[in-house]
């Protein structure tokens, strides 16, 4: 074998171990995701499900008069199960139930007052602990013995937990739902965009389009490039100094969020609208110079539509990330715990992530499965954002 095969056997298997390389790194990497995923899933898949027990009630019209609707339903559990009379069983027995029963009770009297002094089949939501016994967590605290008697005695019925979807933060476990969180989440986002995008692009057209090369430029460019390593805690840090501090604006409120958000986002933007702009072929600038268009014309009705698509694709990525931020937002409030929906700019509001993270701190079991459900529907909202940048990338994309 000559020197030049040995060499040429040599690069090959070179090749080969960089080769197996590479696919054992992937595959250790799809290994860990795919651990990750499974794992979130396994634990969050609980929250998007609730046990009910169906139960005749008996809507007294003085109870619900009175607005003593916790009254009812525990005539309701005590006529059921009247052979618990000690104090501690009706206290165990009591501890099956909801107190979010008593506002799903209270809907429906509103929604049809004629069920007021009628006895009625009502499905009574159960308690956290009793829940999650019904889904086979046997440590969660609920007492097997009662819940036996409750199986025998009503009928258990499973269905989707909307109210997951359309309820506000809560302390009861098993009525806690996402809607103030999400709603705080697309408003903070939405105003950021709103602040950022004009402003990211219009810094963007002029630093590549219409700004001298010189010092300055080159200066504010590579300061723009650092803006975007910086961590995100910073600019929580500069809104709460400037927002808060020097402006009174309210804290917790999703303005104050969008507005962090915005700073946040604007270095991301603008580098990715002019790599948007540096990829339209400069013969297109320039034929439209030579047919008598004006700078200012051949950028905006020239180059601008072409460049359209990679800026899309850089708004709806640097949304995304807007979307999936905590830091900024905790150092301007938005860590409290909210019940209400927020209904304007300047309410009371937390976010998505931030939700996240208050439910992960709570010792209660239950909301362990809420964390990794509320961590499902962030990562489908990431998802749907990345997907629609994907498609107007595709859908608007020209070729050269």
């Amino acid at each position: 074998m000559t020197d030049a095969d040995r060499n040429r056997a040599r690069r090959r298997a070179a090749e080969r171990r960089f080769k197996v390389l590479g696919a054992t790194a992937l595959a250790i990497t799809i290994a860990f995701l795919a651990f990750l995923l499974a794992d979130i899933v396994r634990n969050g898949l609980p929250a998007f499900t609730e046990h009910r027990a169906t139960l005749s009630v008996t809507a007294d019209a003085a109870r619900v008069e009175a607005k003593d609707f916790e009254g009812v339903l525990k005539d309701a559990v005590m006529s059921a199960f009247p052979d618990v009379t000690s104090r501690t069983g009706k206290k165990k027995l009591n501890a099956l139930f909801s107190n979010a029963a008593e506002d799903d009770l209270k809907a429906l009297v509103t929604s049809d007052p004629g069920v007021i002094g009628r006895t009625i089949d009502f499905e009574v939501l159960l308690s956290d602990n009793a829940d999650l016994f019904m889904k086979g967590f046997t440590t969660s605290g609920a007492d097997p013995e009662m819940m036996q008697a409750l199986a025998a005695k009503a009928e258990i019925s499973r269905g989707f937990a909307w109210r997951f979807f359309f309820n506000g933060d809560s302390r009861e476990p098993e009525a806690a739902g996402l809607l103030g969180a999400l709603i705080g989440s697309l408003i903070a986002a939405g105003i950021a965009m709103a602040i950022g995008l004009p402003l990211g692009i219009a810094a963007a057209l002029y630093l590549e389009e219409f700004a001298p090369k010189n010092r300055w430029t080159e200066f504010i460019e590579v300061n723009i490039n650092n803006l975007a390593a910086v961590p995100s805690i910073i600019f929580g840090l500069l809104g709460l100094a400037i927002f808060l501090n020097v402006f009174g604006l309210p804290r917790s409120a999703p303005l104050v969020g969008g507005m962090v958000l915005s700073l946040l986002v604007l270095p991301t933007i603008i580098i990715a609208t002019r790599a948007a702009l540096k990829s339209v072929p400069p013969s297109i600038k320039d034929a439209a110079l030579g047919v008598g268009a004006t700078e200012q014309q051949a950028v905006f009705h020239h180059i601008l539509p072409v460049a359209l698509p990679g800026i899309l694709t850089g708004a709806i990525l640097a949304l995304a990330r807007a979307f999936g931020e905590t830091a900024p937002l905790l150092m301007i409030g938005m860590v409290a715990f909210i019940a209400d929906i927020p209904r304007g700019l300047t309410d009371a509001a937390t976010a998505l992530p931030v939700q996240i993270y208050l439910w992960a701190d709570l010792p209660e079991l239950a909301y362990q499965s809420k964390t990794a459900g509320a961590i499902l529907v962030l990562i489908a909202v990431l998802f749907l954002l990345n997907g629609v940048a994907i498609y107007l990338r595709r859908r608007f994309e020209r070729r050269w």
